[in-house]
């Protein structure tokens, strides 16, 4: 089965994560197919915390990969964030 999930990286105490499809059977940092964004829960200033791939993620979905529940409900913050942005947007243009 193939499934969407956080692979880590970054230095010890300073987790990087990659949002990558791979096969479930693989250990968690192995080799992957695609990866399909990043997550940096320790991210400041500037820096993005999150970053998705959407069209990729959506192609991956279409053909059966499963979302790890970690990274499903990384998406669903994500979209909440977008709505809030594009109703603040719509509601300043007006």
């Amino acid at each position: 089965m193939v499934t969407i999930r956080l692979a880590r990286g970054g230095s010890k105490k300073r987790p990087f994560y990659n949002i990558v499809v791979t096969d479930s059977r693989k250990p968690r940092d192995s080799g992957y197919i695609e990866r399909l964004g990043y997550f940096n829960p320790v991210a400041r200033g500037q820096e993005v915390p999150l970053h998705l791939e959407d069209d990729r993620i959506k192609h991956w979905m279409d053909l059966g990969a499963k979302p790890s529940s970690r990274v499903a409900k990384l998406m669903a913050d994500a979209a909440k964030a977008m709505a809030a942005e594009s109703a603040t947007a719509d509601s300043s243009a007006t």
